[in-house]
């Protein structure tokens, strides 16, 4: 369920002008029956892989991951070009060459992009030729023409039948060599490579118009409970808007799933059981609300009859209840293939914190990603982050860069229910569980959610 108030229940701190009970950094004592967040992790990742592979048209491959390596069936430049417009010559016709001193050549064609010239550049001779056209037969050198006494006699009238070079330019320059860029048979991309508009660009230049990339997969969301209500609807006592359902399916197109929505299931086992019908060819159920101890029975109770749940308190916070397991084939989806289940806990921070701990690494695993995690930093507090109970704590920063260092500011109050408190959050600066609190100035771990994860910092 997301309730809309939690209190300090799940307050992983304060910001400024907050005041919390003090504490020392003397280490805290851990409740056994705790997972740790890596454990949780460890356990999850393992029931996942990468999946299929599926061949799609090149544009449709952006963001996701090669399945096979891409050689060149091609040299690019299939033959040696052009940089520049101007004048292709011999380069010994040219040496000495200057604007005092200038070289006269019989101009004795032109060759623009997309043409092959089919003469020859003689001793005393040139082409004009054009940016990206092939480099005539003879020329060793491409002169541009700012070089020349082209724009002077255009002005006066002259005829280009010659040409006066001004320059003495050294032999290949302004010539791009046949297969500077890829020599056929070429290792172009490597299996593995995240497809971004720079692929896509290669993999056109080398005339393939499809690409063998690890499909994406496809995540049904549900959110449970009674006091939801959809949007649009006319809020009536108690009711609060399914929230998770949306920042939650936002989440699964950002890490690069597929999103099937299906909206709030309520607190009965008839209810439970129809919204599971719907989980047809998922890989991943991702659920919030009822995995708790004080939440309603009936989530759990339907989860564990349609199969093989654990529910887990993870040492964090936010989001210390947390399921997970498989859910049978038969009768969910009809395949006999089990999906995945992950119970995100119902406070909204708390979803958005467990998805990005657990749920967006399942995803790129899926998807075939090299780098699970979001980038980290090492950064300066400036305000304090607080923890009570001995849980790992995850709060909501908004990180800038000053002077080459970066401060993390914390977003205000760090309720689980504050959701706007995550809006104005850039990144999660943790508190680790054996510490009672990390103090303004000191410095801590930063994850990064608005990076891009597949660089190095």
């Amino acid at each position: 369920m997301q309730t809309p108030h939690q209190g300090h229940q799940e307050s992983a701190g304060h910001g400024h002008g907050h005041h919390a009970p003090p504490h020392d950094h003397g280490h805290r004592h851990v409740g056994e029956d705790m997972l740790s967040v890596e454990e949780a992790h460890r356990q999850i990742m393992a029931c996942f892989a990468p999946l299929e592979v599926e061949e799609k048209p090149i544009l449709d491959c952006l963001g996701q991951t090669l399945a096979i390596e891409v050689r060149s069936p091609l040299a690019l430049p299939p033959l040696a070009n052009s940089g520049m417009d101007g004048y292709a010559v011999r380069r010994d016709d040219i040496i000495g060459a200057s604007e005092d001193s200038p070289r006269n050549l019989r101009v004795i064609g032109l060759v623009a992009a997309g043409q092959v010239s089919d003469q020859t550049v003689e001793p005393g001779t040139a082409i004009r030729i054009m940016t990206g056209a092939p480099v005539p037969s003879g020329a060793d050198t491409v002169v541009p023409f700012e070089e020349t006494d082209e724009i002077n006699r255009r002005s006066s009238g002259r005829t280009l039948a010659d040409i006066d070079i001004q320059a003495d330019l050294p032999l290949g320059c302004n010539v791009r060599p046949a297969g500077e860029d890829v020599r056929e048979g070429d290792l172009v991309l490597e299996a593995g490579t995240v497809v971004r508009s720079a692929e896509i660009g290669v993999l056109a230049s080398l005339g393939l118009a499809s690409a063998r990339v690890i499909r994406r997969p496809l995540v049904s969301v549900l959110s449970t409970g009674d006091e939801l209500a959809s949007l649009g609807e006319q809020l009536s006592g108690g009711k609060i808007y399914d929230s998770n359902s949306f920042s939650v399916a936002a989440s699964v197109v950002a890490a690069g799933g597929i999103p099937k929505v299906l909206g709030i299931a309520r607190d009965s086992l008839e209810d439970m059981h129809r919204k599971l019908e719907e989980v047809v060819n998922s890989d991943l159920l991702v659920t919030s609300a009822g995995v708790s101890k004080g939440d309603y029975d009936v989530v759990k109770d339907v989860l564990t009859e349609r199969g093989d749940i654990n529910f887990w308190s993870v040492r964090m916070r936010p989001a210390k209840p947390l399921a997970f397991g498989m859910l049978r084939g038969d009768p969910v989806n009809g395949t006999g293939k089990p999906v995945p289940l992950m119970g995100l806990p119902g406070n909204p921070v708390s979803a958005m914190v467990a998805f990005e701990m657990f749920a967006r690494p399942a995803i790129r695993t899926m998807l075939g990603r090299k780098r699970l995690g979001r980038p980290m930093v090492e950064g300066i507090l400036t305000a304090p982050i607080y923890n009570s109970d001995g849980r790992r704590v995850y709060a909501r920063v908004e990180v800038e860069k000053r002077d080459g260092v970066y401060y993390a500011n914390p977003t205000g109050p760090q309720g689980s229910n504050i959701l706007t408190s995550m809006s104005r959050a850039n990144a999660l600066a943790i508190c680790p569980d054996h510490l009672s609190r990390k103090d303004a100035g000191e410095q801590v771990d930063i994850i990064m959610l608005d990076w891009n994860e597949e660089v190095d910092i």
